[in-house]
C-alpha cells in the first residue's frame, strides 16, 4: 500500500531509481524497528511520509558533503530524470519542473512534492512538516512563484 508512495516520493527528492529503491526499503525497516515508538498522534501516512522525507533529505545531504572527487551533485541530480507518474505527454517538460524543483529551499521543496507531486491534502502535508495549514499555503505560494520564474528563463516558449 505505502510501498509505492515512498518510493515516489523519494524518487521525487533523489531523482535515481536505485537509490528510491533503496531509501523505500530503508524506510520499510526502519517502520519495523521503530513501530512500537509510534505514538498515534498522526495518522500513520503521516509518519512514514515523514521518514521518507528525512530519508531523502539525509542522502541529498551526503551527496553535497563528498569530496569534489566523487560524482557532482548537479550530474548526480539529472535534468533528464523522469519521473514515472507522470504521463506521456508531459515528460518533456517535467524535466525542466523537476530540475527546478530541486533548486527551491528545503521546505518549499516538501510543501511543492506532497502537495502537487503526491496530490496529498493541504492539512496532512501541514502534519508531516509539523506546521500550520497557513504555513503550508504560503510556502505553496512562495514555491509556484519561484518555480515560475525560473522556469520562465530555461523555458520561455512555455510561457
Amino acid at each position: 500500500m505505502y510501498n509505492s508512495k515512498v518510493y515516489n516520493t523519494a524518487l521525487s527528492y533523489l531523482h535515481c531509481p536505485e537509490e528510491s529503491k533503496e531509501i523505500t526499503q530503508d524506510v520499510f525497516l526502519t517502520i519495523f524497528k521503530k513501530a512500537d515508538s509510534f505514538k498515534g498522534n498522526s495518522k500513520v501516512s503521516t509518519w512514514i511520509y515523514r521518514i521518507t522525507i528525512n530519508k531523502a533529505l539525509n542522502q541529498i545531504e551526503k551527496y553535497k558533503r563528498r569530496p569534489s572527487s566523487d560524482i557532482p551533485l548537479k550530474d548526480h541530480y539529472r535534468i533528464d530524470f523522469e519521473h514515472p507518474g507522470v504521463l506521456l505527454e508531459h515528460k518533456e517538460n517535467s524535466k525542466y519542473l523537476f530540475a527546478v524543483i530541486d533548486t527551491l529551499v528545503e521546505t518549499q521543496k516538501t510543501a511543492f512534492i506532497l502537495s502537487y507531486i503526491e496530490n496529498l491534502p493541504r492539512q496532512e502535508v501541514a502534519n508531516i512538516m509539523n506546521t500550520s495549514l497557513k504555513s503550508v499555503e504560503s510556502l505553496l505560494q512562495r514555491a509556484k512563484t519561484n518555480l515560475k520564474k525560473k522556469l520562465i528563463s530555461i523555458y520561455p516558449e512555455g510561457n
